[in-house]
């Protein structure tokens, strides 16, 4: 019986980058595509098979524990990121500026996608959903430096809007302009009893 149920949806991918160094910023550095392995996105500093712990799972595993790396990506729906420059109040807001790895269009409300659904790409590369990507500070100093006065903004008007953090299940590469089929997992919502 097959797991993933293949939805209506397709969407488009629309943006790609990378954040060559967490250390100097968040902001991405925009590619024409990406070469993605087991590992994540080539030349991206969230990528490997593995990970310290970080705050996201602190309730978890102590603070730099090495766990599997669930967030090599950060994916933003284009449509959603236009939200949030509407309720900051600015024309546009670039993915760059959020450190975004992949934007894609044409799947309504990508930031809520089921946990392990899959996204594949036309030569069937995979990516997996982990979570929402809860909105932070941290693209806070980067907008403000594109738009004065707007930084502080971010964080309240991305709550729900901020994609999701996934990983790579299947290699391969990924395009401005490559559709992307969704697959959902086939089982019913969580209801305890």
């Amino acid at each position: 019986m097959a797991v993933f149920v293949e939805s209506a949806w397709k969407g488009r991918v629309v943006w790609t980058g990378v954040v060559p160094d967490r250390g100097a910023g968040l902001e991405s550095q925009v590619r024409p595509g990406l070469t993605l392995s087991l590992a994540g996105p080539e030349g991206e500093a969230h990528g490997g098979l593995t990970r310290p712990s970080c705050s996201r799972v602190k309730m978890i595993h102590p603070k730099d524990t090495e766990i599997a790396n669930t967030r090599q990506l950060s994916v933003l729906s284009a449509e959603e990121l236009a939200q949030i420059a509407v309720n900051m109040g600015i024309e546009r807001l670039d993915p760059a500026l959020v450190g975004a790895s992949l934007v894609i269009e044409g799947i309504p409300d990508l930031s809520h996608l089921p946990p392990s659904s899959r996204l594949l790409g036309p030569d069937g590369t995979t990516l997996v959903v982990d979570v929402e990507n809860l909105p932070c500070m941290l693209p806070a100093k980067p907008i403000e430096k594109a738009h004065p006065g707007f930084g502080a903004a971010f964080k309240r008007a991305a709550v729900g809007l901020r994609g999701f953090v996934g990983w790579v299940e299947r290699g391969g590469t990924l395009r401005e302009g490559d559709e992307i089929r969704l697959f959902v997992p086939g089982q019913r919502g969580w209801s305890p009893r």
